[in-house]
């Protein structure tokens, strides 16, 4: 299996660091990822261990869902300089990149669960190419939950699914039937055969009417709504079981910086 690690770094330095074959450097160095702006962590833990296969000793790091502040050394390491020289922009950015949708979940969670407190915040697979392990993971250490991590581990039929297939007959399967109706009559329809159903587009208002009459066909049902933009979470959150949003993977990086330092 290849290591997504050696993709990124290999990306960033395919053959070698010009700028520490110019300035020789030899021997050991530190180096120090430091956050200027508060957070929460998510990731550092595999940078580590990718880290101590290399040969560099991790001194300390976040774990996963930790709170940092202004300041914090989010991960430290030290060995070879010119491995610290060749590793430390991409772990920044690495870093940047999870810790913001691990803040930008959390953020979500907690705006949810004042007006829902039972709400799961899931997101989708619309995640970065390469880095989808490690994007899952942030959104969990940030207090959220994955809607499908791949085409292979739940069942969504989709209202592309519904045109292809035509009317669904009896359905049985072992992991949980979602279905995502193309109007109002199929929710009404297929919500007796539904586990959950995403209702995605739909206002407020009409998921305020509609979901009740869907709960009475079929107590267990759960009630998604996708298609939302993250400021409207608070408006949705009271008529709904599930939100699937995509908006934690885009969050602003955060604003970390390095130093790094000759031993």
């Amino acid at each position: 299996m290849i290591d997504l690690f050696d993709l990124y770094f290999y990306e960033d330095c395919p053959y070698q660091d010009e700028s520490a074959e110019l300035l020789r450097l030899e021997g050991r160095g530190k180096m120090r990822i430091v956050s200027r702006e508060n957070g929460i962590s998510a990731c550092a833990g595999d940078l580590a261990g990718y880290y101590e296969k290399k040969g560099l000793k991790v001194l300390n790091y976040f774990r996963d869902g930790e709170n940092f502040k202004p300041g914090d050394a989010i991960f430290e390491a030290e060995g070879d300089i010119r491995l610290i020289f060749r590793f430390w922009r991409v772990s920044q950015t690495f870093l940047t990149m999870m810790c913001a949708i691990a803040t930008k979940t959390a953020s979500m969670v907690s705006e949810a669960r004042k007006i829902n407190p039972d709400i799961i915040i899931a997101t989708s697979r619309k995640t970065h190419p390469g880095s989808r392990i490690f994007e899952l993971k942030a959104v969990r250490a940030g207090g959220g939950d994955i809607h499908r991590n791949s085409l292979s581990d739940s069942i969504q039929i989709s209202q592309n699914h519904l045109e292809a297939a035509g009317e669904l007959g009896k359905l049985r399967a072992m992991k949980k039937i979602e279905i995502e109706p193309r109007s109002r009559e199929e929710a009404f329809k297929y919500a007796e055969m539904s586990d959950i159903m995403l209702l995605d587009h739909l206002s407020p208002e009409e998921l305020r009417e509609l979901g009740p009459e869907l709960k009475e066909l079929n107590p267990e049902l759960e009630l998604a709504v996708g298609g939302i933009e993250a400021k409207r979470i608070p408006e949705y959150a009271p008529f709904v079981d599930i939100i699937v949003i995509s908006a934690p993977y885009y969050a602003n990086p955060l604003d970390f910086t390095t130093k790094i330092e000759r031993l």
